[in-house]
């Protein structure tokens, strides 16, 4: 089963628990003009398939006292990924990494609650290469849903 593959229910419950995935399956089964146990069984066929990968709680970080958003380019040599990646899956404060194409190839997202950490991190991440960091003053489109 493939995105391109789903009917217009599944995609209905798709939105839905995008939206929220704590929605009730009878909620779910009300809008999507289904019973409740074809709902449970489209959206499990729909975690076997890998569409939906997990469910999560999105937490606000300035609350937590992280007030340091920042993206962090790094240049590595294809030979260091087999170090990097580990060390990297490591730190608790990235929230995302990403292999990119350009100068740089790899896009590091963090959080942090004071600059010394943050530049703490970055002499860490220099032992792999040249970094270039953008720290971010404020965010005009947060997170969005996958368009289905």
């Amino acid at each position: 089963m493939e995105g391109d593959k789903l009917d217009a229910i599944d995609r209905k419950i798709l939105r839905m628990l995008q939206k929220n995935g704590r929605t009730p399956i009878k909620d779910i089964a009300k809008e999507a003009f289904l019973s409740s146990p074809a709902v449970s069984n489209r959206i499990e066929k729909m975690e076997k398939a890998g569409i939906i990968r997990g469910y999560h709680v999105e937490l606000n970080p300035f609350l937590f006292g992280y007030n340091i958003k920042a993206f962090i380019n790094l240049e590595i040599s294809p030979v260091q990924k087999k170090e990097f990646y580990p060390f990297i899956r490591s730190i608790p404060n990235v929230l995302e990494c990403n292999c990119v194409t350009g100068e740089y190839s790899m896009l590091i997202e963090v959080f942090f609650q004071t600059t010394q950490q943050l530049d703490h991190f970055i002499n860490e991440l220099q032992q792999f290469g040249k970094t270039q960091t953008q720290i971010v003053f404020s965010t005009s489109v947060e997170h969005r849903d996958v368009p289905v």
